[in-house]
This record gives C-alpha cells, sequence and structure tokens, in this order.
C-alpha cells in the first residue's frame, strides 16, 4: 500500500511527538515533518507535499486559520485536519470554509483521532455527532430563511412586474408576454431588469429559472 505523507502543526513538542507516535502506530500513515510555526508548516509543504495537514488553531502569536488558508493556496488537493482546543461549534464552518476537511477537540481518544484521519483521507467531512447535528440543524433553518426572503422579495414586486414574471415562468418569451400585454418588447425587457434588481438575479436566464421555481410552487 501506498505511504500517506502526514504533516503535524502544532507549537508544542510534547503533544505533537506524542500525536506523530499514535499516527505512525498505522503502518500506512508516515509524519513527514512536526512543525512549530507556520514558516515551517509551508516549507514542508512545498519539499515534502504531504497529504495530510494536521493543523492546531492556536500556534503562538500566529493564527492557524491563516495558515490553512496559505496551505489551501499552495496546494488545493491537501486534506487538513483541525486538532484543537478551541470549541469545536465556533471554528468549525470557520475551517470548513477555509477548505479544511475537518475539526476534532484535542481531549478526544487516540481512537477518535484516527477515525477522523481516516474520514478525512477518504473524502469525507469529519466532525463530531452533535456538531454534524447543530449544523444540519443551522442549515435547514437558513433555507427556511432563505425561503421566506425570496418569497418577500416576489411580494415586493408591482402588480406589472409581478404579471409579466408570472409570464416568464409558464414559459412565455419577451415578443409573447408583449404582444399578450400589448406593451412593447422594450417595456417588456425595462420591467425585467427591474425586477431582476428586486430578485437579485444576475442573468435573465436565472430570472427564467426563478419564474418557473415560483409557478411550480407558487406559496
Amino acid at each position: 500500500m501506498n505511504t500517506i505523507k502526514i504533516l503535524i502543526v502544532d507549537d508544542h513538542p510534547l503533544f505533537s511527538r506524542g500525536l506523530a507516535s499514535l499516527i505512525e502506530s498505522k503502518p500506512t500513515y508516515k509524519v513527514v515533518t512536526e512543525a512549530k510555526n507556520s514558516a515551517e508548516a509551508l516549507k514542508s509543504l512545498r519539499e515534502e507535499k504531504p497529504n495530510l495537514a494536521i493543523v492546531d488553531l492556536n500556534l503562538g502569536h500566529e493564527n492557524g486559520l491563516d495558515l490553512i488558508a496559505e496551505m489551501m493556496a499552495i496546494d488545493e488537493e491537501l486534506f487538513i485536519l483541525v486538532l484543537s482546543m478551541h470549541e469545536e461549534r465556533y471554528y468549525s464552518e470557520r475551517v470548513l470554509r477555509l477548505g479544511a476537511r475537518g475539526y476534532i477537540m484535542k481531549d478526544e481518544a487516540g481512537g477518535k483521532v484516527l477515525d477522523a484521519i481516516k474520514t478525512v483521507l477518504s473524502g469525507k467531512i469529519y466532525l463530531s455527532k452533535s456538531e454534524q447535528e447543530r449544523l444540519s440543524e443551522a442549515a435547514a433553518l437558513d433555507n427556511v430563511k432563505a425561503s421566506r426572503d425570496w418569497y418577500a422579495s416576489v411580494k415586493k414586486l408591482s402588480d406589472r412586474q409581478f404579471e409579466i414574471f408570472s409570464l416568464l415562468g409558464k414559459g412565455y418569451g419577451t415578443v409573447e408576454i408583449a404582444a399578450k400585454l400589448n406593451l412593447s418588447t422594450k417595456t417588456i425587457d425595462t420591467h425585467k431588469e427591474h425586477i431582476k434588481l428586486k430578485l437579485h438575479c444576475p442573468s435573465a436566464q436565472e430570472l427564467r429559472q426563478l419564474a418557473v421555481e415560483w409557478a411550480s410552487h407558487p406559496e
């Protein structure tokens, strides 16, 4: 089996050495560097080209979040697992947005750390069960809010704008709508631009897609 090269970034040498020993208890894992700061981590990333970096967020005067961003800029295929004492619920979303693939607390058992490494290397996201549930609930609430915002925006359209929007959703084109409403195509295009602004649509194609969605599921 191919050897998996792992970079550890932690400014506590004793912890770093213990983690390396745990990792290398698995015959396919090899710790190529135990970096104490960002400079050492980035040097190792360029020279050793590890498959996985295990990064602490607290690196003395340096910020682990900044380091994650720098590492992803150098190698976007790098797997990053954050191993930190900081509360997961405050940082998990931030590190995932930066490109990390998992978050685990330092007080977890060694077996859990190895599970996290295996999960991340398989291409999946690793978070504690409670954090996965929290993020799922938050995402569901965000979807509800987005839906409410979407319907609220549609309701702010003028009567004429809503009429045109509804016809777009039924598949009518600009020429057909103009004929149906006895208006010029230029007037219809002007209304469509105003509708796009109100619904925050960057393109005519997206406006049509939203209109079709509305026609399919009107409130």
